[in-house]
């Protein structure tokens, strides 16, 4: 019998883990789903025959190191600083690892300890990143083949709620890991346009933010995702001279989520005693305010604002003008802002999310030019069975498949991201079956 550890039971992992359970009695599978939150494993277990339950601290080693010595293959949702601990494991217990998390400088360091064991370390394996490499990758190559010159590359993703249910100012809830969000281009980005690299300061990630058309939904703004200039080589794109990964939201969001930065609310690395404070009062102190003016009124002024400005209405509506205590303790106004949100975007079980991917590439063939779309929007069916967590979960699960059934051909070696023939194909083919497929539109 093989052993899958499936580390992390949070909101993205009900789809990794169904769909494992339900290849597990054909395989003669054991699928253990470790977690620090013990209820939360035993919800997405469910009393399966062919799963296992375990609470771990992820950083105790003889917790760790117990499942991953059973296990033929980790797969890790743990948050991202976690998963260099189990990399580490995999490495001295030979085992292959899949992780839906950009590669750190520390795993990225054990590629060729990775090689030499003869193993797989497949990184950036969920949605974005994660399908958007597989796609790109599959366009990329297609176009190369017919010795085209690819001249721009775009490629936009976004977690959104339905329309149905985008019924609050922000047109924003959380259907993922909630802390992501409000560190959310806190480390800049970069990217290339027309020969040049841009940088751009986390204080300017979302000022101005230009605007895409995606299918089905409309006109979306966007904003640079961390460095992508990182993935010119990944991708072999030499001759490129337009190339951007980016985050979508509707254009209110990104207004507001600027003034946030402005105003102080997103630091992480500051500190406030809550004891006796209110929304109000932190609000107050994060943002300077020291006259006798009205406070919205003050935020008008510093942030430049019109008298009648949504924005106004949109952080009143966050609560922050409120006189509601907050959770004693010493906190960043990161996680100050974070528990707000939390109960202001919280999505109801009944509600629906939505994810789009869009990827827009130009190239040149025989003097032509041309322009191809390729675009995916999907709807979750609840909050908890969410678009999110399918296009997350499913990517790593049928990677674990394939690789326990040596169904790779050939099998990576090393530290990857999922952009080899031999991974996305296969990978592309069975997410269509799930419902997770692209349409192309070519000018």
């Amino acid at each position: 019998m093989q052993t899958i550890l499936v580390a992390g039971a949070g909101k993205s992992s009900i789809y990794l883990i169904k769909y494992l359970l339900s290849h597990a009695p054909r395989n003669k599978w054991k699928v253990i789903v470790a977690d620090g939150d013990k209820s939360a494993v035993a919800d997405k277990i469910n009393n399966n025959a062919f799963a296992e339950g375990a609470e771990i601290d992820v950083t105790s080693e003889r917790e760790r190191q117990e499942l991953v010595k059973k296990a033929d293959i980790v797969v890790s949702l743990m948050p991202p600083h976690l998963h260099s601990y189990l990399a580490k494991d995999c490495l001295q217990f030979k085992k292959n690892l899949i992780t839906s998390s950009y590669i750190s400088a520390d795993i990225q360091e054990m590629d060729k300890h990775v090689k030499d064991a003869g193993l797989m370390f497949m990184c950036e394996m969920g949605l974005d990143p994660g399908i958007d490499h597989m796609t790109a990758s599959q366009i990329i190559h297609s176009i190369q083949r017919v010795a085209s010159v690819i001249t721009s590359f775009k490629s936009y993703c976004g977690g959104l709620v339905a329309p149905e249910y985008d019924n609050n100012p922000w047109h924003y809830k959380f259907s993922w890991n909630p802390k992501n969000i409000v560190s959310a281009g806190v480390g800049g980005a970069a990217y290339l346009s027309n020969g040049k690299e841009i940088e751009i300061p986390y204080d300017k990630i979302f000022t101005n933010n230009k605007r895409v058309k995606v299918d089905g939904v409309g006109s979306l703004a966007y904003y640079a995702n961390r460095d992508s200039l990182r993935y010119l080589d990944l991708y072999d794109i030499p001759e490129i001279k337009s190339f951007m990964r980016a985050t979508l939201r509707h254009p209110q969001f990104c207004k507001g989520w600027n003034a946030l930065i402005a105003l102080g609310l997103t630091g992480e690395n500051d500190a406030f005693d809550t004891g006796g404070h209110t929304n109000m009062s932190w609000c107050k102190n994060a943002s300077g305010y020291n006259n006798g003016i009205p406070f919205p009124e003050y935020l008008q002024q510093k942030l430049e604002l019109e008298k009648e400005d949504k924005i106004i209405h949109m952080l009143e509506w966050l609560g922050l003008f409120e006189e509601m205590a907050l959770p004693a303790g010493k906190c960043s106004s990161a996680q100050i802002l974070l528990s707000i949100l939390l109960n202001k975007w919280k999505m109801e079980p009944a509600e629906k999310d939505m994810v789009v991917m869009q990827h827009e590439v130009e190239y040149t063939h025989k003097d032509h030019k041309i322009k191809v779309t390729n675009s995916m929007n999907l709807r979750g069916e609840n909050s908890y069975h969410s678009a999110m967590a399918k296009t997350v979960g499913l990517p790593m699960g049928i990677l674990a498949r394939m690789t326990l059934n040596k169904k790779l051909n050939p099998a990576p070696v090393g530290v990857h991201i999922p952009n080899m023939p031999s991974v996305y194909r296969p990978v592309l083919t069975e997410l269509q079956h799930h419902g997770i497929s692209f349409k192309d539109e070519v000018v």
